[in-house]
């Protein structure tokens, strides 16, 4: 049997009763769906609606405020009457004529008296899982509240008594008299999408994995310890190191975007990274010198395909006092090493600048076949249309390719 909420008179429907519901599931899933919600109360005999974000647990609506806002103020004492709406807009409907144009969507309206939190406990409870909400694992992975902080914060709870949800699906519903009508109809669908994960300057820390949208393993950087070449994650805190390493003209000739002027046009740079990443087509690392812990240059993978098991090794960059040293041998074979015997690649491949003789030696010598030529497959910074190489290497030949590229360090 259903459990529903028992309708009163200021949950009852008075148009539109088809839309109206009343199953307790059915409002928990809304309501845990939604981040935010609309709280409406009276402020010295005039109404006041204010933005809120809320947690439900149980039965109960917890909603999160300051001590010193109008909300919290209100409710000092026995609580505050409220009515908590929370809407989530599921598409735009078109009809043929103006007066049946509406909107897919589902709805829940709250009513009652919340009444401040005062107990320690019941509000720690409360603002954890408020924080868990937008990410599972998130407050086991920040610094809980002080007391200080706990004392500024207001919770508020609303026991779910008096709910009512409003909901609309389906396509439009014209007028038989309308059918005819040379007019587009239909619906547009609506979403709510995250967007990429923007660190803040200075955080160190690796995306986490409670992020919408966490790269899988293939689009996920590790750290990757070499003898002359230390790879760990990229994040904006490596912009500085980074400027200051590869802040030469030279080690930027072949580079398809612009050279960065300053290391807030780094950052960007590793923004874009990230941003990739995020998506789906990017891993980056920094290089670091492993004996001083300064940054030395770059790397990514790109155009990263896990169903068809392969991505690219590009973007690299190192500053021009290490080249010719192990670095770049080092660092391609530990990234061919995670690609091939970790992730289980069967293809490897490198896209280089037809005028960059350097770096299409330093790919052969890795063991990669020249595949072909890709013609004016993009701009360059000055204006100028690319003729990219196209190199390659197979799962197949990775094997006598590792032994040469170790071979070499050993000897090297």
């Amino acid at each position: 049997m259903t459990d529903l909420y028992t309708p009163t008179q200021r949950t009852t429907a008075t148009r539109n009763r088809n839309r109206m519901h009343y199953e307790r599931e059915t409002a928990h899933a809304i309501l845990d769906e939604a981040y935010d919600c609309a709280v409406g109360f009276v402020v010295d005999g005039e109404p006041r609606v204010l933005p809120n974000l809320h947690v439900r647990v149980g039965d109960t609506l917890y909603l999160h405020g300051s001590t010193g806002g109008r909300l919290g103020l209100a409710a000092r004492g026995n609580g505050v009457p409220v009515c908590v709406t929370v809407t989530l807009l599921d598409g735009l409907v078109f009809g043929r004529s103006q007066f049946h144009h509406s909107a897919n969507y589902r709805s829940v309206v709250a009513l009652g008296v919340a009444r401040p939190v005062t107990s320690e406990d019941e509000k720690r409870t409360v603002l954890t899982a408020l924080v868990d909400k937008v990410g599972s694992g998130r407050a086991a992975d920040s610094r809980p509240p002080t007391r200080q902080e706990l004392a500024q914060t207001t919770v508020l709870a609303l026991p779910l008594a008096e709910v009512s949800v409003r909901a609309r699906s389906g396509g439009v519903m014209d007028d038989p008299a309308d059918l005819d009508l040379p007019h587009w109809a239909g619906v547009l669908p609506l979403r709510t999408v995250a967007g990429p994960p923007l660190p803040e300057p200075g955080t160190a820390a690796p995306l986490p994995a409670y992020l919408p949208g966490h790269p899988s393993e293939w689009q996920t950087p590790v750290v990757l310890e070499g003898r002359h070449v230390r790879l760990e994650p990229l994040v904006p805190a490596h912009a500085e190191g980074l400027f200051e390493a590869l802040d030469d003209e030279e080690v930027w000739r072949h580079i398809p975007t612009p050279r960065p002027r300053n290391p807030e046009e780094m950052a960007e740079d590793i923004a874009g990274v990230l941003r990739g990443q995020w998506l789906g087509g990017r891993a980056g690392w920094a290089q670091i010198d492993p004996a001083s812990g300064a940054v030395i240059g770059m790397t990514t993978y790109h155009d990263i395909d896990p169903g068809y098991r392969s991505l690219g090794i590009g973007h690299t960059l190192v500053g021009r006092k290490w080249w010719r040293t192990g670095v770049n041998t080092e660092a391609k074979l530990m990234l061919l090493e995670r690609a091939f015997d970790v992730l289980g690649a069967e293809r490897v491949f490198w896209y280089t600048d037809i005028r960059n003789e350097r770096s299409q030696q330093a790919i052969a010598r890795l063991g990669a076949t020249r595949d072909g030529l890709i013609r004016r497959q993009r701009p360059r910074p000055d204006g100028t249309w690319r003729d990219t190489v196209l190199f390659a290497m197979t799962a197949d030949e990775w094997p006598a390719a590792a032994r040469r590229l170790r071979d070499r360090l050993v000897a090297g």
